[in-house]
C-alpha cells in the first residue's frame, strides 16, 4: 500500500508541475524559441534581450551547409555594420560567411564551439549560436523577417 501511495503522490507531483510549466512542453517551448527569432534572407537569426542580440544560423542553413568541422568566429569587441560579413563556417562540403543581421558591437563569442564546431549541426537555434552583440541601432531589428515570414520566404524561390 505504501508504494501505491507513493507512486500516486509522485504521479500528482508530475501533473502539477506539468500544469505550473516548471516542466515545458517540448513543442511549446519550441515555437515560443522561434517567435523570439528575427531572420535574415542570408540564413541567420537574432534573438534579442534588452540590447544584446544573440546571433546563429539557421536550421535550414546548417542542413544546407552540412558538417561543420571549422569556424572562425569574431574577436570580442570588434564592431560590425548590418549584413556585413563577421564569421566564416566551413564544413565538409563548402565554405560559408555569415552576415550578421544587425549593426553592433560583439560582446561575447561562443568560445566551446572552437573545441565543437558541430554544435552549430545539431543545435543551431540553442548551444550553437555565434556571438553575442550589443546592438547600436536597434531599429533594425523591425527590418528583418519573423519566423512566418521566413517560413514563406524559405517556401519561394529567393533564397
Amino acid at each position: 500500500m505504501s508504494l501505491i501511495f507513493r507512486s500516486n503522490r509522485l504521479f500528482t507531483l508530475g501533473v502539477q508541475l506539468a500544469k505550473s510549466n516548471l516542466i515545458p512542453n517540448k513543442q511549446f517551448s519550441i515555437s515560443h524559441r522561434l517567435a523570439q527569432l528575427k531572420f535574415t534572407n542570408q540564413h541567420e537569426w537574432v534573438k534579442v534581450n534588452g540590447n544584446i542580440g544573440t546571433i546563429g544560423i539557421t536550421d535550414y542553413a546548417q542542413d544546407k551547409l552540412g558538417e561543420v568541422v571549422y569556424l572562425e568566429l569574431p574577436e570580442v569587441g570588434a564592431e560590425f555594420e548590418q549584413s556585413s560579413q563577421f564569421a566564416t563556417l566551413e564544413s565538409v562540403k563548402a565554405v560559408s560567411e555569415c552576415y550578421i543581421p544587425v549593426s553592433g558591437k560583439v560582446v561575447e563569442v561562443n568560445e566551446p564551439l572552437k573545441d565543437n564546431p558541430s554544435t552549430v549541426n545539431s543545435s543551431p537555434l540553442e548551444e550553437g549560436w555565434l556571438a553575442k552583440v550589443e546592438l547600436t541601432n536597434p531599429a533594425e531589428i523591425d527590418k528583418l523577417m519573423d519566423q512566418n515570414q521566413y517560413e514563406e520566404f524559405l517556401k519561394s524561390d529567393d533564397h
